[in-house]
């Protein structure tokens, strides 16, 4: 199969929570999450724009650090017009942006970035509970 996401083809990093062992890559956590990511989940802001055909819209960083909840590594953020970050993975050499094809064809730079810090992400409300629903949703699908 193949994905739109930035980084997929070289996304074979395991999970190093044994609570997640069931999601093998970052692969497996993109298909499970197609499922999950709605209006509810996608920031405030974009959340008119919102459609499954561009489900990953206002995504990132909950998706962000759910995946490094999953896989550890690094979250890093491209600025971007207006100052808000685009949030994606780093683990070791393999990169991946699991929310990259809300950008359609724009090319996004994907070095010398700050790293996100979940602190500072989660000091916003809403954005925390977003993250904790997508999480809560991604266990239920789980099973757990």
């Amino acid at each position: 199969m193949e994905y739109k996401f930035y980084g997929w083809e070289q996304a074979d990093v395991p999970p190093v929570n044994n609570e997640y062992s069931k999601i093998t890559d970052p692969r497996k956590l993109y298909d499970m999450l197609s499922d999950i990511w709605c209006a509810e989940t996608c920031a405030p802001r974009m959340r008119d724009s919102w459609t499954k055909e561009n489900m990953t819209l206002g995504q990132c960083s909950i998706t962000a650090f759910l995946a490094q909840d999953i896989f550890g590594g690094e979250v890093y953020g491209i600025l971007r017009t207006g100052g808000n970050y685009h949030c994606y993975n780093v683990i070791g050499d393999c990169i991946f942006d699991l929310t990259s094809e809300q950008f359609g064809d724009e090319k996004l730079c994907y070095e010398n970035n700050p790293r996100q810090l979940r602190e500072v992400h989660f000091s916003k409300e809403e954005k925390r509970l977003r993250y904790e629903y997508l999480k809560k949703e991604l266990l239920k699908k789980l099973g757990k």
